[in-house]
């Protein structure tokens, strides 16, 4: 039971690593004992995480542009020069667009679509190799997608594709998991409710506006992420497969 909850030693892949929530689940790991390869699309970024995370342990950059297929054989390829197996996947990276829906472009929907949907999937295959090195009947290897409450409720921004996009991901999520429930592959989601980052910087000019909208008064912290990717990827959940956990403060529960 000591053990329960360790991730250490394991090798874990943490996309959109270099800022917000991934930053936070990549820091989380590397404080447990875990080595830990970032990527994001954004060189200098991805660059000052990982000087910054490197403090704590083992992480390394891999500049990444997983919304073209090039960019996600690239990385793949670069992982299994470095690897011989790969422990744990984050599919974190997302982007997400909003307009009126008399304007909402298609080149808006597409850019979202590619990178919160397609990249979750064809990361993964190309990374089978590596997890399935990894899994065994007891300690699965383990991916984790990222999805957002905003695929269980109303947004009040007009962000169609990135709600579409994530409530994907939850089907998806499901779908991999009965797929790869064979090779000892766990897959299960997150849906995340409001954490500090880039995309909800514009909420947090109101502090205490956006905390009173939320049932619990505070958004999400390093260790609600952290502590729940944690547990998705440690032995205590390695009989749970297809599911989804959401973290919000009990925003969804109390939508209405």
């Amino acid at each position: 039971m000591q053990n329960l909850f360790s991730v250490a030693g394991k090798v874990a892949l943490v996309t959109g690593g270099s800022r917000g929530i991934g930053a936070m689940i990549a820091e989380g790991f590397l404080r447990s004992g875990a080595k830990v390869y970032i990527t994001s699309r954004k060189v200098k970024e991805l660059e000052e995480t990982q000087q910054r995370l490197s403090e704590l342990g083992e992480c390394i950059a891999i500049p990444s542009d997983l919304s073209q297929l090039e960019g996600i054989n690239q990385l793949a390829a670069e992982l299994a020069n470095r690897e011989s197996k790969l422990d744990i996947l984050i599919n974190n990276a997302g982007a997400t667009w909003g307009a009126p829906i008399d304007e909402f472009p298609e080149s808006g929907w597409d850019k979202v679509m590619d990178l919160n949907v397609k990249s979750v999937f064809f990361l993964s295959q190309k990374l089978l190799p590596l997890l399935r090195q990894s899994g065994t009947k007891n300690d699965p290897a383990r991916i984790v997608n990222l999805s957002s409450v905003y695929a269980l409720r109303y947004s009040q921004q007009p962000t169609f594709s990135y709600s579409a996009s994530k409530a994907a991901v939850i089907q998806l999520t499901q779908q991999l998991a009965a797929s790869l429930i064979k090779d000892h592959i766990n897959v299960n989601a997150i849906a995340p409710g409001m954490f500090p980052s880039s995309m909800t910087a514009f909420l947090m000019e109101d502090e205490e506006a956006l905390n009173n909208s939320i049932p619990m008064g505070r958004v999400g912290s390093l260790e609600d992420a952290a502590g729940t990717v944690i547990y998705l990827c440690s032995r205590a959940s390695s009989y749970m497969t297809g599911g989804l956990l959401v973290i919000d403060g009990g925003s969804v529960i109390s939508a209405g």
